[in-house]
């Protein structure tokens, strides 16, 4: 086993350090086959009779043709977070990220009313090298309704390769190579977390660009900067701090998705 499986595998034993009621015993629909053999899960909420629950897309920018990170502790940790808070969440599996991504989405829509789901009432939420392919789902798709980004590597900008190196290294699709933040759309709230002691070389440099040049645009972007937290906090931190900061998320996207 080399140094990266390694570390997929410690990643994967990984939570949420966030614990809410019910969230274990949230209603689950498994091995959706959304693309081919791609799968796809989709965690529900407790929703009223005769009501659709909104959709968080909790996007993948790694290969992943086994649909394994569907039982990766940090997404399925998410995944009932965001159930016990009153949206529908999905996870699934990728070959080519944004082909499957769109290609997730259109499986959603075309499918919603068997789903129970409602799909005007879309977010999108990533993490880490994931993040590129959120942002650039954000540039394409006009329903979504906010975008959630934890820790995350965003576009090179002003002649930064800092995302395409990184994405080369680990990777991750990188999926906003040639864009800027003119490409990102102007009605879209964005909610973007930062860790100040962030341990991967380069990825607040690139966050932060981004969000200096959403304000600058006056996009409706809110950042919460945890200046004592490294990568990954959300799991690896047992604080009230981490905890807040991932119920500040929640509430974000409950907010823009009237959950």
């Amino acid at each position: 086993m080399d140094d990266r499986e390694a570390i997929i595998r410690e990643i994967a034993k990984k939570k949420v350090r966030l614990v809410l009621p019910g969230m274990d015993v949230v209603p689950v629909r498994r091995n959706l086959k959304y693309r081919g053999d791609l799968l796809m899960d989709i965690y529900y909420p407790a929703v009223a009779a005769g009501q659709r629950a909104p959709v968080v897309h909790l996007s993948m920018g790694f290969p992943d043709p086994q649909s394994g990170i569907r039982s990766y502790g940090p997404y399925t940790s998410w995944a009932q977070l965001i159930a016990a808070s009153g949206m529908a969440a999905v996870v699934h599996g990728s070959d080519s990220p944004a082909e499957s991504a769109a290609a997730a989405l259109d499986y959603l829509r075309a499918h919603a009313d068997a789903l129970d789901l409602d799909v005007r009432r879309l977010a999108l939420f990533a993490m880490s090298g994931s993040v590129p392919l959120a942002l650039s789902l954000l540039m394409g798709e006009r329903s979504v309704a906010c975008a959630a980004l934890l820790c995350g590597y965003t576009m090179d900008l002003a002649g930064s390769t800092v995302v395409a190196d990184t994405a080369a290294q680990y990777g991750f699709v990188n999926a906003c190579a040639g864009k800027t933040v003119d490409d990102l759309p102007t009605g879209v709230p964005m909610f973007f977390v930062r860790a100040g002691r962030d341990q991967f070389p380069g990825v607040n440099d690139s966050l932060d660009a981004v969000v200096v040049g959403a304000l600058a645009r006056n996009l409706p972007v809110t950042l919460v900067n945890h200046a004592d937290g490294a990568h990954g906090f959300d799991c690896d931190e047992d604080s009230d701090i981490s905890r807040e900061i991932v119920r500040q998320l929640l509430a974000f996207l409950r907010f823009h998705l009237k959950a």
